[in-house]
């Protein structure tokens, strides 16, 4: 798994430093693998793979087996979005199926600290998610437990929504509060990311893009995407997270 992506760093990120990671939702699933090849061979540091179960999020999509099926082809991380209730449920198979990172739902997870405790006895990395009407304070408790933290800037279920820009300052506040306990957990950020929007996340204090339709359309290749945003965020200072 990319070292960047590591929990702790003394650091200040840089540009080169911001985490781009595309989201299979919105590949062509007729050549999913050879889309997630194109991604890491265009240098995105990880693929995020949405899991939904049509309960949580009013929608169906990938199950252990595609996990399996991408982790055969790339190399890079793979962070596994669950967007199921019952997650502890599952997490054994997903971390089986060769996710490196399992991020479940704040609004899901009753017992949130022990499903984060569970995912991490697995050996592989914890994150945990909230929705835009989620307030960040509500995982104050678990950031201890934490390897990720991705804020939602679009209510999940779809892609292709428009970025939810009242979530600006929950990042910048969930920056400030990592700053004032000095953690540098990554803050990872999904929905609504193209060349407008991403500079403004990672001036908030993100670190980690959640791209999708960004990446994967009909307008340019994979790698032109890509490189378009990493350009847009370069014109941009980055975050002090110092």
């Amino acid at each position: 798994m990319n070292a960047s992506l590591s929990k702790k760093t003394s650091e200040q990120p840089s540009a080169q430093d911001i985490i781009i990671s595309p989201s299979l939702l919105a590949a062509d699933y007729t050549r999913l693998g050879e889309q997630a090849q194109e991604a890491e061979a265009a240098g995105a540091e990880a693929l995020q793979i949405d899991v939904m179960d049509g309960r949580f999020v009013p929608n169906i999509t990938f199950g252990q087996g595609i996990v399996k099926a991408i982790r055969s082809v790339v190399n890079i991380t793979l962070d596994v979005h669950l967007m199921i209730v019952e997650p502890e449920r599952y997490l054994e198979e997903f971390a089986d199926a060769g996710a490196d990172r399992l991020i479940v739902h704040q609004e899901t997870c009753p017992n949130l600290h022990r499903t984060l405790e569970s995912i991490r006895q697995l050996g592989i990395q914890a994150g945990v998610t909230i929705n835009p009407g989620t307030p960040v304070n509500l995982l104050h408790e678990v950031l201890d437990m934490a390897d990720l933290i991705q804020v939602m800037t679009v209510n999940p279920g779809f892609g292709g929504q428009s970025f939810i820009y009242s979530q600006l300052d929950k990042i910048r506040r969930l920056r400030g509060k990592l700053n004032q306990i000095e953690s540098y957990i990554p803050i990872s950020v999904d929905g609504g990311i193209d060349t407008t929007t991403a500079p403004l996340v990672v001036e908030a204090g993100a670190n980690v893009l959640i791209a999708g339709s960004s990446v994967y359309n009909q307008e340019a290749s994979v790698a032109e995407n890509i490189a378009a945003l990493r350009q847009s965020i370069g014109k941009h200072r980055q975050p002090d997270l110092s």
